[in-house]
């Protein structure tokens, strides 16, 4: 794969939108001063996410490659970074076009302010060892392999997506310290809640595709207690229902946190920015409820309507508690 080039002039604008349907949408919303280092902490968690997911490469081979990229973003040091472009490969042409990008993107990351570079280094470490661990766990998926406990699953989605509602909420009180009416502690928590849910709608909504590779999420221990094992999950998936039931409520209460982390923040930009995720995960919940995952073959995917809807209550979302309070599913502010 050849090297190319990447316009942080524009923050990336062209290479995150190839990469993501939605979470461009986010950045493009939020105050200027946080596009650059949140939009580029996207960039750098696609690369990561992209090695790990690049199932024709060996296991072992993946996760050579994931040290050595944390090593490069640790030290703004590419050693590596030829072979990495040589063997990471995507069906997603963005993916491929971010992998061929990523000497840019250490030169921007080092061109940043020491704070912002310091956060992203730092969640970039817990993200790209929650995807080790992932690939450590699950191996080649050669059978079912399931995460053992509650706890594990929790760890996991604490360190791919809880630590950025930690990191997002550090860099919004750094640049914009009155942003919220809540302190860093409060914010911070419900922002790592916040994450995790995002990550559990994904969990949930990709699982049969990750049963069939021989990933299973949902804890042994809650299978077995629901009458099944991770053995039978791969052709039959529809028995981990009950299970799946449960981190369907969890995901439904990590999202409620996400509501009240939006309801604090005063900044317009931010509100809009943090809705969209927010909007998008509720909705595709709801349609998890009206089409369980588990019992169907296609995927569940909120359709381009309902982004367009979104970006559109997006603004009176922005301005106006109400607004907001009118959208949460139960029809009700949550206590």
């Amino acid at each position: 794969m050849e090297s190319a080039r990447i316009n942080t002039t524009d923050l990336g604008g062209p290479l995150l939108a190839s990469v993501s349907r939605s979470f461009y949408l986010s950045i493009r919303l939020l105050p200027a001063v946080l596009r650059a280092p949140i939009g580029l902490a996207y960039l750098l968690a696609r690369a990561s996410d992209t090695i790990a997911d690049s199932t024709a490469v060996p296991v072992a081979a993946r996760l050579r490659h994931l040290a050595a990229f944390w090593q490069m973003i640790r030290t703004g040091e590419p050693d590596g970074i030829e072979e990495l472009r040589h063997e990471i490969t995507s069906p997603h042409d963005g993916e491929c076009t971010l992998i061929a990008c990523l000497g840019d993107c250490l030169t921007w990351l080092a061109a940043l302010e020491q704070k912002d570079r310091g956060e992203i280094i730092g969640v970039l470490e817990k993200i790209i060892r929650g995807q080790t661990l992932d690939l450590e766990r699950f191996g080649d998926g050669s059978h079912v392999v399931a995460l053992q406990t509650a706890a594990e699953l929790d760890e996991y989605t604490y360190l791919v997506a809880g630590c950025v509602g930690e990191f997002w909420t550090r860099l919004c009180l750094h640049h914009l310290p009155n942003c919220a009416h809540l302190g860093l502690a409060d914010l911070r928590r419900l922002g790592a809640n916040f994450g995790k849910g995002l990550q559990l709608v994904n969990i949930l909504r990709d699982a049969p595709a990750d049963l069939r590779a021989g990933r299973c999420y949902f804890p042994e221990t809650e299978l077995r207690a629901a009458g099944t094992s991770p053995a039978p999950l791969g052709h039959d998936p529809a028995k981990a229902q009950p299970v799946f039931d449960l981190w369907r409520a969890r995901a439904a209460a990590y999202l409620d946190d996400g509501f009240r982390y939006i309801e604090a923040l005063r900044s317009p930009r931010l509100r809009a920015g943090c809705f969209l995720p927010w909007y998008l995960g509720v909705q595709t919940l709801a349609l998890m409820e009206k089409t369980p995952p588990l019992a169907n073959a296609d995927k569940i995917k909120v359709p381009r309507a309902t982004v367009r809807r979104a970006l559109a209550l997006a603004a009176p979302v922005a301005f106006s508690d109400s607004a907001l309070r009118s959208l949460h599913p139960n029809g009700a502010v949550p206590k």
